[in-house]
This record gives C-alpha cells, sequence and structure tokens, in this order.
C-alpha cells in the first residue's frame, strides 16, 4: 500500500474519524526516495530485528518488514494503532504495541512480547519532542541496540554531532556512549503536514566504553555546563561533596589546571576525553 501520497493519507485519516496531532509531532513522511535513505542507511539483513517507535500509519513500517526478520513497532495514539492494523494486515512479520516508549523501564514490557529482543536495530522517523530522552533511553539500556537510524530535527542532529568548540550537553550525552554520523538533511516539503524546519536523517552507533562511572562523569558534566556563557571554573565551583561541602574557586580552578584545561574556558569548549580526565580526578576532592 502506497503511503506517502497526502491525498490517500488524508482519506486514511478520515476514515478513521482522526487526524494528525501536532501534541504527538505526527508529519507523515511523503517522499520516497527519503523512505529509501533511510532503509538504505539501517543496512538491514533479513536476520534482523528493527524496533520502530512512532510508526504512525505504517510507511516506513512496511518497508522495514519487507527486508527485516521482524520489526516491533510502538506506537502511543490508540487511533494510530487501529490505522496500522488495516495498513499493515499483509505482513506477518510485525507486532504492534501501543505503550509510550520512554514508559518501559529497563524494558520489563519485552517479557511480553512473542519474542525476546536480541541484537535489534532502532530505525524511525521520531515525534521530535521525544529525541533527546529517546536516545539516552536506548543509550542507557541494559541492552542497547545495535545501530539507532532517527529522523530528527535539523539543528538537533547537528547539535548531537557538534566538536569542540561547539559543543553541547547533548553532544557529550549522546557522544560518552556511542558514535552519531548525519546521513543526510531533509526538507520540510518530505512531510505532510510540513513541520516548520527541516530534519536530518542520523546514525548512531552504540558501543563506547567509559572507564568511569557515568554517574559521576554526568554530574560533573552537568554543572559544567549550568550557566553555559559563565566560565567553566565558575560553573564548577558549585559543586558539593557528598557532605554537602562545596569545592572553592580555588580548588576548581587547581583541578582544571591540572588537567591541562584553562580555568576561563567554557564548557562547550571541552571534548569526552577532557570530561573522561576531570572525572577520573575528581576523587581528590570527594565529589
Amino acid at each position: 500500500m502506497d503511503l506517502t501520497s497526502p491525498t490517500k493519507i488524508k482519506k486514511l485519516l478520515s476514515k478513521y474519524e482522526t487526524k494528525a496531532s501536532k501534541g504527538l509531532g505526527q508529519n507523515f513522511l511523503i517522499d520516497k526516495k527519503v523512505l529509501e535513505k533511510i532503509i538504505d542507511s539501517a543496512k538491514i539483513k533479513p536476520t534482523d530485528i528493527i524496533l520502530e517507535v512512532g510508526p504512525g500509519i505504517g510507511t516506513l513500517t512496511q518497508e522495514l518488514a519487507q527486508r527485516a526478520k521482524k520489526v516491533v513497532a510502538i506506537e502511543k495514539d490508540k487511533n494510530m494503532v487501529e490505522i496500522l492494523e488495516d495498513t499493515l494486515k499483509n505482513l506477518k512479520n510485525i507486532e504492534v504495541i501501543n505503550a509510550d516508549i520512554l514508559k518501559i523501564e529497563n524494558w520489563d514490557l519485552i517479557k511480553n512480547f512473542k519474542f525476546k529482543i536480541e541484537n535489534y536495530k532502532v530505525v524511525a522517523n521520531i515525534p521530535y519532542y521525544i529525541t533527546a530522552p529517546l536516545i539516552r533511553f536506548f543509550l542507557e539500556s541494559i541492552n542497547p541496540p545495535e545501530e539507532i537510524i532517527l529522523m530528527v530535527q535539523k539543528e538537533v542532529a547537528q547539535r548531537i554531532c557538534s566538536k569542540p568548540p561547539d559543543m553541547s550537553l547533548l553532544a557529550v550525552s549522546v557522544q560518552f556512549y556511542a558514535k552519531p554520523k548525519i546521513i543526510s538533511y531533509v526538507s520540510k516539503n518530505c512531510f505532510w503536514p510540513a513541520p516548520k524546519i527541516d530534519s536530518a536523517i542520523i546514525k548512531i552507533v552504540p558501543g563506547t566504553k567509559q572507564d568511569v562511572s557515568p554517574d559521576l562523569f554526568f554530574k560533573i558534566v552537568k554543572t559544567g555546563f549550568s550557566q553555559p556563557r559563565k566560565q567553566l571554573v565558575n560553573n564548577l565551583a558549585t559543586l558539593k561533596s557528598p557532605n554537602g561541602v562545596k569545592l572553592t574557586k580555588e580548588q576548581a580552578s587547581e583541578w582544571l589546571l591540572k588537567n591541562n584545561i584553562e580555568p576561563g574556558q567554557r564548557a562547550e569548549t571541552l571534548s569526552i576525553p577532557d570530561w573522561i580526565k576531570l572525572t577520573k580526578s575528581s576523587n581528590i576532592f570527594n565529589i
């Protein structure tokens, strides 16, 4: 079934007495070339298990199912689940689950699936408002995917892939766990209804192992980015030890200099290795 025609999409939504939800970020892909580019980026094999988030009416889902062993599509909107039962009825290797992906804690819901997910890939045209929490959800999960292929906002994709001196908290959060790469930019006109801004296809490959505590690492990083326009020394001087004692500015300055970082630098100029060095040496202050 061709689900890239705006006219057909409108008829389908009308048939089920529903419409695209702005609140759920529903913008349906109507460009076949972009659809093919997403599929090609995932390099799907006949043995692959694909997890799709926010399948909507099933445009991407049916293409994934024709190439993969199994597709698990998690859709929050009950109206869309009803439509998916129609558009995907001739494909037997798809399981549609009506759930909020961000509320599946520790993958407990997998126990209720008809199969066990292992060595899976995430491929999705996701609602933009869940981009950051969704990526972190997968990267920090007990069983992370082999690859994550997502359609996200262009600016968000650029932030995720940024390097010093233009790092962001989001970039550090992703690059601590994985290697991100922008595959292609996508015009807003490739969707119906058209969003206000352009998009990008991004590929994230998990697997980066760091020999520091993630909790301590992100405590330091978040403090460093707490006021991005401030000098790093001033932000880090607000860190507290377990007994509630703050670092002094002098201690923070000494800590930075010992790691070859100038106290006057801003957080956006630091690389992942810089933050790791700071984390490894933070025990001198009992942070």
